[in-house]
């Protein structure tokens, strides 16, 4: 007989983990299932293994209490095939790809009913797709466009909210990129299928789809769901806008905003383009080769002029808040008073944050005056931080000071000492 010794350790942990494991499984079983009793639609189709593609008891749908009749008419209570799906009976089955937002529609246009399983949902969505590039092409006979099932999955459709959703915030640009980005499929269409690849590399696909960061934009946030459609010339300054407000709205009071309408060009996509959006940055401003301005303005224009007058102020207030924050580090290596520094910087950054923003007024003043609110700032930051540092070295000085002070008297008071052992072995020895 092999004698098996279990660590102390290892037993205390089986003995925990056991009984937690039971209760789970305890819960699970009690859990009711998501198949009603007298569905014989799944009964029947699960013993001849002809379930749809794609089933999954996690369905919403099924989750709710909807039966397979709810969508495909019949008597999901017979096991009779012929009752079960006898016309009489309302059975419609698989519905045509034309047919499908009507068919979906029958619930999800119906206030009354949605009322009863999710009184928050929309119910103008086959409103909204027929107005859709997608709607409009389905109503010509296009077989090949997006319909209701393109982008939920028939039988395991999944809350928005659900990270496992093909509409969830972070899937929606994968679930786009099925059809748009299959140069194949879209071929007739002729329109790029590159936008995933661009917008992947965008500071809005990094903050999305690296960053995990649901509150950056993806595809639907400016081409709509439902009611999909590219932005228009009217409409893509107000789509941008929906995040970027302040942006937008310096630039549709400036004189640009009525040139680039009577141009033909597109308000915010003009500089920044659509898919392929950089992370801002100070270069793309002035007159040097990586600024927007220069694709329209040349040397000698008043444009150009302003360009590099409002990048010089934003260049000064950069330069000068770079040198306060190191004087910050260094207030705060040595262990020094930071708190007030640390407010004027952090305020000194906001201006700076406000002066790019400003630069969509295309105005020198308005983006000056707000820089040299921030300059001021910093330099009261550098004035403190400078007496700062200066204390922590009288601080050591001080201390070298009395250190050397300290040590004479102690080199006296040993000099003393000695001196005073001589005179008693003297004494002693006169003795």
């Amino acid at each position: 007989m092999i004698d098996v010794k279990i660590p102390i350790r290892k037993l205390y942990i089986i003995l925990f983990a056991f009984p937690v494991f039971l209760l789970s499984n305890i819960a699970i079983a009690g859990e009711p299932s998501s198949i009603p009793e007298d569905d014989q639609c799944i009964v029947c189709h699960q013993e001849l293994e002809i379930m749809p593609e794609g089933y999954k008891e996690y369905d919403v749908h099924l989750q709710k209490g909807l039966s397979c009749s709810g969508c495909h008419g019949g008597d999901h209570t017979s096991d009779d095939e012929e009752v079960a799906m006898s016309k009489e009976n309302g059975f419609v089955g698989v519905p045509s790809r034309e047919e499908i937002p009507q068919f979906c529609g029958r619930c999800h246009s119906d206030p009354e009913y949605m009322r009863n399983y999710h009184p928050g949902l929309p119910t103008d969505q086959v409103q909204q797709y027929y107005s859709s590039v997608h709607g409009m092409k389905l109503k010509k006979g296009d077989k090949k466009v997006a319909v209701c099932i393109s982008c939920h999955p028939v039988h395991s459709i999944l809350p928005a909210t659900d990270p496992r959703s093909s509409v969830y915030a972070l899937n929606v640009p994968q679930t786009c990129r099925h059809c748009h980005s299959n140069a194949v499929y879209m071929r007739d269409y002729k329109i790029p299928t590159n936008q995933y690849e661009l917008y992947a590399k965008s500071v809005h696909g990094v903050a999305l789809l690296d960053n995990k960061d649901i509150s950056a934009p993806a595809c639907n946030d400016c081409h709509g769901n439902h009611g999909a459609t590219p932005p228009g010339l009217s409409s893509v300054t107000f789509v941008c806008g929906n995040c970027h407000i302040n942006n937008m709205n310096f630039f549709r009071q400036t004189r640009m905003a009525k040139a680039f309408e009577e141009l033909g060009f597109h308000g915010c996509e003009q500089c920044h383009g659509h898919h392929a959006i950089e992370k801002t940055s100070d270069k793309f401003v002035g007159t040097n080769s990586e600024s927007f301005c220069v694709k329209c303005h040349d040397p000698g224009e008043i444009g150009y002029e302003t360009a590099g007058a409002i990048k010089s102020n934003l260049t000064e207030l950069d330069s000068i808040y770079n040198v306060g924050s190191s004087d910050l580090l260094e207030v705060q290596r040595k262990g020094m008073n930071d708190i007030d520094i640390g407010f004027l910087l952090n305020d000194a950054h906001q201006r700076l944050i406000e002066a790019r923003t400003l630069v969509h007024t295309f105005d020198e003043d308005t983006v000056k005056s707000k820089t040299d609110e921030g300059v001021k700032l910093v330099q009261q930051a550098i004035t403190i931080s400078d007496k700062e540092i200066d204390k922590y070295y009288k601080r050591r000085y001080g201390f070298y000071i009395a250190t050397f002070i300290l040590i004479i008297l102690a080199v006296a008071i040993f000099l003393k000492i000695r001196d005073i052992e001589k005179d008693q072995k003297k004494k002693k020895h006169s003795v």
